[in-house]
């Protein structure tokens, strides 16, 4: 199943999110077991420091037959080149590390830019442990750089992550080519139902990244020395397990299925052989106008954002920080 973008493009509904699958062997069994399950849209970006294996993982296997024509690839701007003069920089990096001429959606992964160390792979921290970044970003300057690379064929699409509707708007009032994409958390508890419309109304394809909630949240705070959070079990909500039951289905194969329903493209990430098999059965089976209802039901709002950046300390003072200030 695919989504058509602006372009003309075909994009797969499901792709295999990267975020946190880090080492050479997770990278290496993640993507090449989803690409024989026929997974042929891979999620990655710079600052997932994971770019390098995916592409040698892509090598061999357009090597052994696989085509180029056939795989989405998407991977994304980071923080440190959110600036006009960094953006061809990067993503040269980027087709570097993943062995390719161009990829198929290029996006700026958050509106904030943060100060660049050659070197360096992600934001530093100053020594009040909080993220160093730049001013208010010139959105409408930073896109044009971003047509240039569709303009090169380094990027076939572009779009945005993370953005709000208004930097949204912003970036229409001034884009030669419109955004393709929106990548933004999306699941149950955090349906963002008025960003959601206003993308579709816009042509603009919605992509769910942490589709589940983001279970391994956690893990990755625990990394930073950062305190674990109390986090909402998606897979554990009984409106969502008895839907499953019905339908002979796990919690996640339904919670993905009500994002498809929405239009929506979803991007889960595993590094497991089996729920990687999992997530893909996702089209054999429709929830009913009643389930989608009581689905709809589960909507927390804001309070439910899991990848909320506010573990960058300090990022949702910027003046460009997209989501509400709790």
């Amino acid at each position: 199943m695919y989504l058509k973008l602006p372009s003309g493009a075909k994009m797969p509904v499901l792709g295999l999110g990267t975020w946190e699958a880090i080492s050479d062997e997770e990278i290496e069994t993640a993507v090449n077991t989803a690409l024989d399950f026929e997974y042929r849209h891979i999620d990655t970006a710079w600052v997932y420091e994971n770019e390098g294996a995916i592409g040698k993982v892509l090598k061999k296997r357009f090597a052994s037959g696989l085509k180029r024509k056939d795989v989405f690839i998407t991977t994304k701007l980071p923080m440190t080149g959110v600036h006009p003069e960094r953006v061809s920089m990067f993503m040269e990096k980027s087709l570097a590390n993943l062995q390719l001429d161009y990829v198929d959606l290029y996006l700026i992964h958050f509106p904030v830019g943060c100060k660049y160390y050659e070197g360096e792979t992600r934001p530093k921290f100053n020594d009040k442990g909080e993220i160093e970044t730049e001013g208010r970003t010139d959105h409408g300057a930073l896109w044009k750089k971003m047509e240039e690379l569709v303009d090169s064929g380094k990027a076939k699409n572009i779009g945005l992550s993370n953005y709000n509707i208004s930097q949204i708007e912003t970036i229409l009032q001034n884009a030669k080519i419109k955004p393709a994409v929106l990548q933004v958390e999306l699941h149950v508890y955090l349906q963002q139902r008025e960003l959601v419309e206003f993308c579709q109304k816009n042509k603009i394809v919605v992509v769910a990244y942490s589709p589940l909630g983001n279970p391994g949240m956690n893990k990755f705070l625990q990394k930073l020395g950062q305190q674990p959070r109390q986090l909402a079990n998606i897979l554990e909500d009984p409106v969502v397990g008895e839907i499953a039951k019905k339908h002979k289905k796990t919690p996640a194969q339904v919670a993905l299925r009500f994002l498809v329903q929405r239009g929506c493209a979803v991007i889960p990430k595993s590094v497991t052989p089996k729920r990687i098999d999992e997530n893909r059965k996702l089209f054999d089976f429709v929830l009913s106008d009643e389930e989608m209802k009581a689905l709809q039901g589960l909507d927390v709002g804001e309070a439910a954002r899991v990848c909320d950046f506010k573990v960058f300390g300090g990022l949702d003072k910027h003046p460009d920080f997209p989501f509400t200030r709790q």
